[in-house]
Order: structure tokens, then sequence, then C-alpha cells
């Protein structure tokens, strides 16, 4: 099932240890480190639970610059990214757990952030999509007019599930099922005009429900389950399974994404709601969003500013879907390929010009084994990983997809760019995959050569001095 998650990226850091004594220095406990693990927290968590269900998953957010982005960037293998240009920090929770026990938590860059920006390509993972998940984190996604506008679109022939948050966006209109949890749903009752003592789940729900103008309401309420409010005729109480639970951090991520996979498969709200009640207990009996396996050792890159792995059931490459997705929102799709082995200043004029032809660019990078049969047993000089991760470095790349063969033609078949670029002083028609290219009505173009900026000039300079 295709799903796009949208909404805001948080890294979780969790200190894991052992606290055996105190400290002289005060009467705290010292914590003796056995690990530090870095995962993708808000609606990365989201995403990443699905993907690793084995849903074709895209994640429609924003992602900074800096080391914190790093980071998240890994913790999203498997994880197509599509993401806009925030204003502010990777937002950072960091947890002290001593054994499994949670004890303490740091919060750096949460502070309320502006609008980030979006593409064509974002708002095309919306409306391609069989579900949606809107994973509300207060970082201003939702509030993006262009991501509304899709929301909406959508809401009236796909299942659009909102988990929301009480810094953040209202749902638009229509959506399936909105999932705020019991304080969030009495906060809000309270805010229009309900006693909050007075006001249960049901009464609370309902007033979300017509405030939202939503199609269902479900207040999640911890170990006690989900109050689900569907009309206003009356409520359902949906219990959760008995389990010892350490840490609930994920339960209503787990939640949100489970019940937009059983409504995108046709099940009754209802019924959906129920499984995915069950699906966040057994996700927490399991040890919660703490014990999710580490992401997969990276292979290639495929992806807009993300460095994922090529998995035994990834059929098609993120770089391809980018395409598709642009090509349905009516938009041009440039490709240019090569070894790019040493990046130099030639590769960016001729990449920053190739962007400039269309709306998205993917690069078509031949693999190491490729490099090795065109260029010799010596190269490639730099991994296809970190040959990749340059790339996308770039700003004018959106996407990277790796190619065993000697040629890229079965590459280009999966992308079918509108717009191929090549360097060179030859004429666009006299290229190899010319002939190719115009089968499915697309053109090759070339950009002038730029003298003494080539990779063997650099590779012989930098033997001199080594």
């Amino acid at each position: 099932m295709r799903i796009t998650v949208v909404g805001d990226v948080l890294l979780d850091v969790d200190i894991n240890g052992a606290a055996t004594r105190l400290s002289p220095d005060a009467p705290v406990p010292v914590v003796d480190v056995a690990g530090i693990r870095r995962r993708a927290g808000g609606a990365g968590l989201v995403a990443t639970v699905l993907a690793q269900d084995g849903h074709d998953v895209t994640l429609v957010t924003a992602v900074s610059d800096d080391d914190g982005a790093s980071h998240l960037r890994r913790a999203l293998a498997g994880v197509s990214v599509l993401a806009g240009d925030p204003l502010a920090p990777t937002p950072t929770k960091t947890r002290v757990r001593i054994g499994s026990h949670p004890m303490v938590r740091f919060d750096e860059g949460c502070a309320p952030a502006p609008v980030p920006s979006s593409t064509p390509a974002m708002l095309a993972a919306i409306t391609s999509a069989d579900a949606v998940v809107v994973a509300d984190y207060g970082r201003g996604i939702t509030a993006n007019p262009g991501i509304r506008a899709a929301l909406t679109e959508v809401v009236g022939r796909l299942p659009v599930v909102w988990d929301p948050h009480p810094a953040g966006s209202e749902p638009v209109p229509g959506v399936a099922v909105v999932t705020p949890n019991l304080a969030e749903a009495l906060a809000s009752a309270k805010a229009g005009g309900l006693n909050p003592s007075r006001t249960g789940a049901g009464e609370a729900g309902e007033h979300l429900r017509e405030k939202w103008q939503s199609n269902a309401v479900l207040v999640t309420r911890g170990e006690d389950g989900a109050v689900l409010v569907e009309t206003s005729d009356g409520t359902v109480d949906i219990p959760a399974p008995r389990t010892s639970v350490s840490d609930p951090c994920g339960a209503g991520d787990r939640l949100a994404g489970s019940l937009a996979v059983y409504l995108g498969l046709g099940l009754e709200l209802q019924e959906a709601a129920a499984r995915a009640v069950e699906d966040a207990s057994a996700f927490l009996a399991k040890g919660g969003a703490a014990a999710l396996p580490e992401a997969p050792a990276v292979r290639a890159a495929v992806g807009l500013n993300n460095v994922e792995p090529i998995r035994p059931d990834s059929h098609i490459p993120d770089g391809v879907q980018l395409a598709q997705s642009i090509r349905e929102a009516g938009g041009t799709v440039v490709a240019t390929g090569g070894c790019f082995d040493l990046l130099h200043a030639g590769h960016a004029r001729t990449l920053a010009a190739a962007r400039n032809m269309g709306d998205c660019l993917v690069v078509c990078l031949n693999s190491d084994e490729s490099v090795s049969r065109l260029k010799g047993a010596h190269r490639p000089i730099v991994s296809v990983e970190d040959r990749a991760e340059l790339l996308l470095a770039l700003e004018c790349v959106d996407a990277v997809v790796v190619f065993d063969e000697d040629t890229p033609e079965a590459c280009l078949q999966g992308i079918r760019p509108d717009i191929w670029v090549k360097g060179g002083d030859y004429e666009p028609d006299e290229l190899p995959e010319a002939r190719l290219v115009a089968g499915w009505g697309g053109r090759c173009v070339t950009v002038p050569f730029h003298p003494a900026r080539s990779t063997s000039g650099l590779a012989a300079a930098l033997a001199k001095v080594s």
C-alpha cells in the first residue's frame, strides 16, 4: 500500500545505562552510559514503523541542514523523504534511561517554528497515495497552504487520519478520523467552553468532531483503550488489551499509522479502530519506540535528500517514484548520469544547469562495480555511498538512483525523464541515449564542457601531493 505521512520530524536520542552510585557533587544518580541510539521521532516514527511493516511510504516533511538532520536522514533509511526547507533547527528530544525506565528528558530546538516551504513533489505524494497519515507535532508543516490544499483535495476520495497537536494546525474539514489523546481532547473542550471536570471522552470527542468537521474522532485513553465518536447519536468504547508498559512513547504514532492502513484496506471504521488499538498495545508490549530495530546499513541512495538502502522488497526506487509524482503533477522531470567519482566544479555547474530545466533532477549514478568495469580496477576512488551522499548534499539534486549496468538505459526506462542532460561538445542527437529517450517523447540536451575540470585531472593532482 502506498502511504504518505505528512508531518513534523523530530530526532529522538536514547541514552541507556545503569546507575549504581550517587554523584559526590550532588545527590543525583551517576549514569554509566552503555549506549546512545538516535532514531526518527514524530512523523518520522510513523513513517519508519509503516516502512518496517512493508508498506511503500513517502514522508512529506521539513528537514534542516544541521547535525541533527544528518542523524535523521540515516534513521529514515527505507523511507522516501520529500522535504521542504525549514527555518528552524532540528528539534531533538534526549531521553536518559536507567535499564528500561526513563529518568529525565532534555528538549532542544522545540520552540515554535515558521511555516516551512513545500515542493510540487511533496504535493503530488499526497494526491497519489492510497492513504494519508498526518502526524502534526506543532512545527508548521500542516500550516503550509499548499499542503493544506492538497489534503483538502484528497479527503473525499481516500482515508486521511489526522493525529493533532495542541500547538499545531486544525485538521482540514472532512478527514476520516482525528486521533487526539484524552488530555488534548479535554483541553480543547475547555477552550470551547465545556467544563472539563464534567466532560468525558465522548463529550469532548463530539465537541471536536463538530469543531473540526471531521467524519469521526477517536479519543485515545492509554491503557483504557479509546472512545470512538462517529455520529452525534453515541460513542463506542474500544478496550485495550492488558499489557505491561514501561514507556508509552510512540503509542499514538503506531495507532495512527495502523488506522490509516486498515481504512485503506476497506475496513469499517469501528473494526479498523479496534485493530489499531490492539496494534498500539502490542507495539508497547514489545518495548515501544525504544525497541525498534536499528536502521539497515546503507548501500545506495534513492530519494530526496535521503541516503537509504536498496531493500530486497524495494522494487521501485524512490527516484522513480519522485519522477512519477512530478509527471502526475504536470511538472518536468530532468535526469543526468555519470560516475561522479570526485565531485568538482564542472559537475556542480552541469548539475545546476540541468536542475534549472525542470521541476526535479534525478541523477543516475554508476555503482562501484560499474565504475570499475568502465574505468579500471583502481576506480572508483570514492565509494557509491559517499558519492551519493555528496550529490544529495547539493541543493540542485533531488534524487539519486544507483545502477549496476554499464549504461543507464534500464535506469532511464524506469525514470522516463522529459529531459536527459549530459555535458560535452557533441550534438544532443549524437548521445547514445537519444533514441531511447525520444521513444517516450523526451529530448536530450547537452550543456557546455568546462575545460581543466575533470575527475582524472583532479586525481592526478592529488597523486602529486599524496
